[in-house]
């Protein structure tokens, strides 16, 4: 028979085992949810690749944060130690979409967003409001549905638009940041900002270009028809469409 003490030790034991699981099971739907919103941007930019002659959407990553961060946070937060403390933490999955200009990051969000299984919680736009050291960004914390073996949970993730050059000064002023370890000098603080009104400059500057060139962006221009799609398969779909061949003959004199 076991003695108080090893009664006790099993005891504890079982409740780590028993929150390590509901823990797992919590950074597993994360996991899932963020790439069910990776996939959703994903297709988008295939989308527009494979239909359009222009693909807004340049890049594409994602993150989870690690387990270890995520209890950090809840402690430094001073939250309660429950799993409802886990899940209030908005930016655990996150996912970034690097686009080619600043009407692209919102046209992208809309087409995200638009979709009915989306939900969106909450949206900071820190393009047209920047943060105070310059930073810009589009941020939108939006829920999706994971459905997973015990039923279906609505998780969120963060979504962040910006541009190439909005990547690329964010991605510069971290490592910068990082380096001084948060003791960053005014002058360079000061530097960080002018860097960021330049970024922005260049960005508005090719957006206003690429208009000049392309003309105002409405719905995007179809891609050239696939070389391996051949005249004879285009005169087999004629045939499967209702009026088909009269639309081609009205539209083609």
């Amino acid at each position: 028979m076991a003695t108080p003490e090893e009664q006790d030790l099993e005891g504890q034991l079982a409740t780590m085992r028993r929150i390590r699981d509901e823990f797992g099971r919590v950074m597993l739907s994360y996991r899932f949810a963020m790439q069910e919103v990776r996939s959703k941007v994903e297709v988008l930019r295939q989308e527009y690749q494979e239909l359009s002659t222009y693909n807004p959407i340049e890049h594409i990553s994602s993150r989870l944060k690690s387990a270890e961060s995520v209890v950090d946070k809840v402690l430094r937060k001073g939250l309660p130690r429950t799993m409802d403390s886990v899940r209030s933490i908005p930016d655990i999955a996150g996912v970034r979409v690097t686009c080619s200009f600043i009407s692209d990051t919102y046209a992208i969000f809309e087409a995200l967003t638009g979709q009915p299984d989306i939900a969106v919680i909450t949206v900071k736009d820190y393009i047209d409001n920047p943060k105070p050291n310059g930073y810009r960004s589009l941020h939108a914390v939006v829920e999706v549905p994971v459905f997973l073996s015990t039923g279906a949970v609505r998780v969120p993730v963060e979504v962040q638009l910006r541009t190439v050059a909005m990547d690329a000064w964010a991605s510069l002023e971290h490592k910068i940041f990082y380096k001084y370890r948060g003791e960053v000098p005014q002058d360079v603080i000061r530097r960080l900002g002018v860097a960021a009104e330049a970024a922005d400059k260049l960005d508005r500057e090719m957006e206003d270009l690429h208009e000049i060139v392309h003309g105002p962006r409405g719905e995007p221009d179809p891609a050239p028809l696939d070389p391996a799609v051949s005249d004879e398969v285009v005169r087999r779909l004629l045939d499967l469409f209702p009026g088909g061949r009269e639309s081609a003959q009205t539209s083609n004199p």
